[in-house]
């Protein structure tokens, strides 16, 4: 098992590392404070318990890599970057989920932290291509991933179940090698 005090790559000012059990406290308190911001599209683990599940999920599935988006000027988690359902063989895929924490909303820290982790998908994890899938109304999301060099590829309606409904969501996506891409 990787050293997960070890930053998985490093920016001019964020580092990307891997979840720890020992984030609970400063995760969940800053869920509890970005519940505004993350209403209506997202709904990470806002206690210790649900925290301890996800972090677990992330530790120690290998469909899974759960990252953390870290200013380097004071150590504080700005969000998180997941790859879900990793896809080995023929497909080297995953789907992106992230959040920003409202600290750090605004100040260019995910769209860094997002190009290091394509950057570590595209290279040590050795998959081919990333997928994200964003509810249509979510434009700070997309503005995210079309900076980073994601196209878009369609239109899901009734696409995953969210806060007990099922969302429509537009899917994006990067491979690597793509012309046009920020993390090249």
């Amino acid at each position: 098992m990787p050293d997960t005090h070890i930053p998985l790559a490093e920016g001019p000012r964020v580092l990307v590392r891997s979840f720890r059990h020992d984030d609970a406290d400063e995760f969940t308190a800053l869920v509890r404070e970005s519940k505004a911001l993350h209403h209506p599209w997202l709904f990470p683990p806002g206690t210790a318990e649900a925290y301890a599940e996800y972090a677990r999920r992330l530790i120690e599935d290998p469909t899974r890599a759960g990252h953390l988006v870290c200013a380097r000027d004071d150590g504080r988690i700005a969000g998180f970057i997941n790859i879900n359902n990793i896809v080995r063989g023929a497909f080297l895929c995953g789907a992106l989920g992230y959040g920003a924490f409202a600290h750090a909303a605004g100040r260019g820290l995910m769209g860094e932290g997002l190009g290091l982790v394509v950057r570590h998908a595209f290279g040590p994890l050795g998959l081919h291509r990333l997928e994200a899938n964003i509810q249509p109304g979510n434009t700070a999301s997309i503005a995210l991933v079309r900076r980073a060099g994601f196209r878009l590829e369609g239109y899901s309606p009734d696409f995953l179940l969210i806060d007990g409904a099922w969302r429509d969501h537009e899917r994006w996506a990067i491979t690597k090698g793509m012309p046009g891409a920020a993390f090249e």
